[in-house]
């Protein structure tokens, strides 16, 4: 499997509010974006990059955590760090794309802060027992009209300064197969269930504790009668450091919604042995990274996919839309 060092761990923000047991709390409404797009140099006709951000001291490193963009609006999640690559957290940030060479600059796309936190009822000790596992991200909604190379440049103000990281180079349009996205239908798949393990959780699941209630139901019989949430996450063996963290959102979001909606979490690797070659789920779904989430109505149709870290916000959100 493929993975790129940006799915690293993210900053730490706000927490999600919500009772112990994640019911009593109302759907989150969007976060507030942290910056207006007046707090950000204003791109003109004819702008570079170089010349927008000419009067900016260079400063965090913008590390994407998505792999997928595709022509369109994008959720481009990021993490922020400084040269000894420490997360910088609470910082107002705006991304800028332009093309390779600099030129045809657009933006500011603010981004907001999305949390990770869940309550401690659902947070799993391998979340809990890593340093490095991700408590937030940064994601800015960003419209790209064609498809090709691409460079994506943040704007942050830290310690009171706007500063420039250095461009990063993206890529729009992937080549070969993706996995489903919004508005296309579901690929049907068995997923792994405490019945088919023989009872034996820990053989499908890396969380620990495991989630038993994350793996009773069959995606093939749930599929179409029932809104699903579908996460592909390996707790343990993810390198990304945010597959412990999306799961425990799952845990939480699907402790608040009840059994209307269908959440199934999905091991990646055979045998829950990385040398042994991703399961065959993940081959049906075309993925190459790790963790994704997929929220499909009861019609078999996804309505959202998240790439990476999302928060139980994000996922709330979504879950209101097919739960209707």
């Amino acid at each position: 499997m493929h993975r790129r060092p940006m799915l690293l761990a993210v900053l730490a923000l706000i927490l999600v509010g919500c009772g112990e047991d994640g019911r009593d709390a109302p759907v989150p409404d969007p976060p507030v974006a942290t910056a207006s797009p007046r707090d950000f140099p204003a791109v003109t006709s004819g702008d570079t990059v170089a010349e927008l951000t000419a009067d900016l001291p260079e400063g965090p490193i913008l590390t994407p955590a998505v792999s997928l963009l595709e022509k369109g609006r994008n959720r481009v999640g990021f993490a922020l760090f400084d040269a000894a690559r420490t997360q910088l957290s609470g910082a107002q940030v705006a991304l800028y794309v332009a093309k390779p060479d600099g030129t045809a600059v657009r933006g500011p796309y603010v981004a907001r802060s999305e949390s990770l936190e869940v309550s401690s009822a659902f947070v799993s000790r391998t979340s809990e027992d890593d340093p490095d596992s991700a408590k937030s991200v940064y994601v800015a909604d960003v419209p790209f009209k064609r498809s090709g190379k691409v460079t994506v440049t943040a704007v942050a103000r830290l310690d009171g300064h706007l500063m420039r990281s250095e461009p990063e180079a993206m890529t729009v349009g992937a080549k070969g197969a993706t996995p489903p996205g919004v508005g296309e239908r579901a690929i049907v798949i068995d997923t792994e269930t405490v019945a088919s393990a023989g009872g034996d959780v820990e053989r499908i699941d890396t969380r620990v504790p495991p989630a038993p209630e994350l793996h009773r139901e069959n995606f093939r019989d749930v599929l179409g009668r029932k809104p699903v949430v579908l996460v592909f996450a390996t707790p343990l063996l993810c390198q990304s450091r945010v597959c412990g963290p999306v799961v425990d959102v799952a845990l939480q979001v699907k402790a608040r919604v009840g059994d209307d909606v269908a959440f199934i979490h999905q091991e990646v690797f055979k045998d829950n042995r990385v040398e042994r070659g991703v399961r065959p789920q993940l081959g049906a779904w075309r993925l190459v990274t790790e963790p994704w989430t997929f929220v499909i109505d009861r019609k078999g149709i996804v309505r959202a996919r998240f790439e990476g870290a999302l928060s139980a916000a994000e996922l709330e959100r979504a879950v209101a839309e097919v739960a209707r």
